[in-house]
């Protein structure tokens, strides 16, 4: 153990006549340890170090001059002269420096396992380790550099392990900036007409934040590659924005090229509105619709305050026709009850037995039919497709009357009985030879033909007796 009150060196002299080879005072502040050995060991936990310190001073000893010395593999080593105090507190001191190195590579063990660089600690490993050789310390040397070998070794695997992990992330952040990269040429490389900029627009904003997430989060890629990725990516947003002001610019020249012609048209319906020029002013705005529909838009809110505009111009005039013809339909309905007398007594013709009679009184029906009148607008389709399926049930039976009593129709039918009746009894003539050979082929053949020529006949027969 040690007195906390025994004077301490600031910087040890050595007194006349020293032994040779022991080291000045300028040598010992050379061999001290090094500032960040010096904070690693103040950082590291306190404990008891009895045992460890025993240890370390058993490793030492001070000669006759105050000479303090090291043993090593290779012999003993001076390693500095504590002035003033005994063996016990020189080699307690340069034990305690010693613990300060063996908490030193504790550290480095402490800061790998936390994950800290590999490369970064074997080079912090390696030159702890070789500062061995001249520390001023008293300790087992031997058993220090073989961890801090053993700690070199570590690190060396773990920076091995670290780069192959920048590399995967390396891939994995180069993937992920061309995704983006491709995704924001896709999206700059889209017909314009097509583009929904809205949405489109939101999604390059994204893409950029993406983009700065992956710069801040992934491993730097080599400087040409970063600068061509980010000039792909600069680019497809510059080509995107450009086509965004282009469309837009467009499209306020022809929102003000609609507005221009549809306001054009709003003044064209409004002095419409007031016209009593029923079907003229209707066809009217029939073409103005037209035109209105190849007209530019105007942008929504003044397109739509112009519809309205041009929407209540049409409603003025159509709400005046209709009025009229209310008033019209009003004074046609008696028309309409005489009319419906009239197609009642069209149908009672209905089925027609007798053209010609049907036909007188069609005649009439007709003739009373325009006497009548206009019939309100809703009943004319009603009543004029009704009194057309009279008419057209009388010229069927007129066309089927003319062709019952057609003597040019009588005559041929009559000659086309006689040539099938020759050709019947000829093939009866040919149906018996055929049954007296006893040919069975002849027989089936000759029977074929017979049967299909009975079967003309009976049709023309039957036409025949219909024409009378």
């Amino acid at each position: 153990m040690t007195d906390d009150s025994a004077p301490r060196p600031t910087a040890p002299a050595p007194k006349p006549g020293p032994r040779p080879g022991a080291p000045s005072p300028a040598a010992l502040a050379a061999r001290a340890p090094a500032a960040g050995q010096r904070r690693a060991a103040a950082a590291a936990p306190r404990q008891d170090r009895s045992a460890a310190l025993a240890e370390a001073i058993g490793f030492g000893r001070m000669d006759e001059d105050t000479t303090v010395y090291v043993r090593t593999a290779d012999g003993e080593r001076a390693v500095g002269q504590y002035p003033d105090a005994d063996e016990e507190q020189a080699l307690t001191y340069f034990a305690h420096k010693y613990l300060d190195l063996v908490d030193a590579a504790a550290l480095l063990e402490e800061r790998l396992a936390a994950g800290a660089s590999g490369d970064s600690i074997r080079a912090s490993a390696r030159t702890q380790h070789d500062a061995l050789a001249e520390a001023a310390v008293v300790g087992d040397l031997a058993a220090l550099a073989a961890r801090l070998t053993a700690i070199q070794e570590s690190a060396a695997q773990t920076a091995a392990a670290q780069s192959k992990e920048r590399e995967a992330a390396r891939a994995e952040g180069l993937a992920a900036r061309t995704a983006v990269v491709e995704e924001a040429e896709s999206i700059a490389g889209t017909d314009p007409a097509r583009v929904q900029w809205k949405t489109s627009g939101a999604r390059m904003a994204r893409l950029f934040e993406e983009w700065k997430s992956i710069q801040a989060n992934s491993p730097r890629l080599p400087r040409a590659q970063d600068q061509e990725l980010w000039g792909r990516f600069s680019k497809a947003r510059n080509t995107f924005d450009r086509h965004r002001r282009e469309f837009f610019s467009d499209l306020d020249k022809r929102n003000a090229e609609g507005k221009r012609v549809k306001t054009k048209l709003v003044a064209e319906a409004e002095a419409l509105s007031g016209s009593t020029d029923w079907r003229g002013t209707a066809q009217e705005y029939r073409a103005l619709m037209d035109r209105w529909k190849a007209a530019p838009r105007a942008g929504r809110k003044d397109d739509d305050a112009l519809w309205a505009r041009f929407r209540a111009a049409q409603d003025v005039f159509f709400a005046a026709r209709e009025k009229e013809n209310e008033a019209i339909d009003a004074a046609y309905g008696e028309n309409l009850v005489v009319k419906e007398e009239l197609l009642a007594r069209a149908r009672a013709l209905l089925p027609i037995t007798d053209p010609a009679k049907a036909k007188d009184e069609l005649r009439r029906i007709q003739e009373a039919w325009e006497d009548a009148g206009k019939v309100p607008r809703a009943d004319v389709s009603r009543m004029e497709g009704g009194l057309r399926e009279v008419e057209r049930a009388l010229a069927a039976a007129e066309e089927a009357e003319w062709k019952r009593t057609d003597p040019e129709t009588r005559s041929r039918t009559s000659g086309m009985l006689a040539q099938l009746e020759s050709a019947i009894a000829g093939l009866e003539s040919d149906l018996a030879a055929a049954e007296a050979s006893g040919d069975e082929k002849r027989i089936a053949e000759a029977r074929t033909a017979l049967e299909a020529r009975r079967a003309w006949y009976e049709q023309v027969a039957k036409t025949a007796e219909e024409l009378g």
